[in-house]
């Protein structure tokens, strides 16, 4: 059965004629523009709201003026695909586009670095301007946010800042300006955010409270701290994971504390940049605690216990007083 029978989704079913070739192309693009993805030959689907209900009409529209058959309805699955199976799709998909944003960030990050191949200033702001473009329309077509966001978006800010630097304020250099706080991150919480709030409760604030909200459109109230979300005040920062810069900002010199960054690393950017042999089973681990349970609560708990375990086996010292 599926996860319910209310009507999430919006399915655009479409029958294109075989001539002209470029036109079963052009809609191909429309419908990867807008962020569908197929469920079947031919049927399409997005997450049902008003704008992507006029995408689907505009598409719609041109399917039938190009001389095809379309229809559009609205939809809850009740057999066969489930409502998480079609999130998962749309994840994939959106994650696909930020792996090749931060593929092409490296790549541009290494021509900064060595102004190889007689590459101009100008070009290269260029590129970090486009690879800026293109995240910006990956973004506003995750509708269930996608894990590859925070490394692609720390990978594009990184160029920015160094192809045109922004003076920064004063930064805070007291960890007492960070207590009593609320940190806020995103719903569904995984392995970065997991170890970033048992780093946060471990070194900073051992009372710090936590609060789990929708990833797009929450607006801080005062005295909140966002981390591992867009626009948070601490997340990931070239190819570093949020909780790499907790870390390099509040605890550096812990003992016990990198090999455990170094595996969320791991696991989180899945780019094998620390070789910790302890990476597939802490993996397993996390993934059996998200298996288990949706609440991000009980989540944190079981995953500060086991990071509380990792930072005994590799000798760790030291608690926030």
């Amino acid at each position: 059965m599926g996860d319910g029978h209310d009507s999430r989704w919006l399915l655009l079913i479409h029958q294109i004629p075989p001539k002209p070739d470029y036109f079963r192309v052009k809609i191909w693009r429309r419908l990867q523009r807008v962020g569908a993805v197929a469920v079947k030959n031919s049927v399409y689907v997005l997450p049902k709201s008003d704008t992507t209900l006029e995408d689907f009409q505009w598409i719609l529209r041109e399917v039938t003026e190009g001389g095809g058959d379309a229809s559009l309805c609205e939809a809850g699955f009740v057999e066969g695909l489930t409502d998480s199976q079609i999130e998962l799709l749309f994840r994939a998909a959106r994650d696909a586009d930020y792996t090749t944003v931060a593929e092409e960030a490296r790549e541009l990050s290494k021509k900064l670095l060595s102004r190889r191949g007689g590459t101009s200033g100008g070009e290269l702001e260029a590129g970090v301007s486009k690879l800026r473009n293109r995240l910006t329309e990956i973004v506003a077509i995750d509708f269930f946010d996608s894990l590859g966001r925070q490394t692609a978006e720390g990978l594009v800010s990184s160029l920015e800042q160094v192809v045109q630097p922004v003076e920064q304020g004063d930064p805070v250099t007291t960890m007492e300006e960070y207590r009593g706080c609320t940190w806020v991150t995103r719903k569904g919480i995984h392995v970065d955010r997991m170890a970033s709030a048992w780093l946060v409760r471990r070194f900073i604030d051992q009372r710090a409270k936590f609060k789990f909200v929708p990833a797009r459109g929450y607006q801080p109230s005062k005295g909140e701290l966002r981390f591992d979300m867009f626009d948070a005040e601490f997340t990931h920062e070239g190819d570093r994971c949020t909780v790499e810069v907790l870390m390099s900002r509040f605890a550096p010199k812990a003992s016990g504390l990198r090999p455990i960054v170094e595996i969320v690393h791991n696991i989180d950017l899945r780019d094998a940049k620390f070789e910790r042999p302890e990476t597939a089973g802490v993996e397993a681990l996390i993934t059996g605690i998200c298996r288990r349970s949706k609440d991000d609560q009980e989540r944190l708990q079981r995953g500060s216990a086991l990071f509380d375990d990792l930072f005994e086996f590799f000798g760790g010292r030291g608690r926030v007083r």
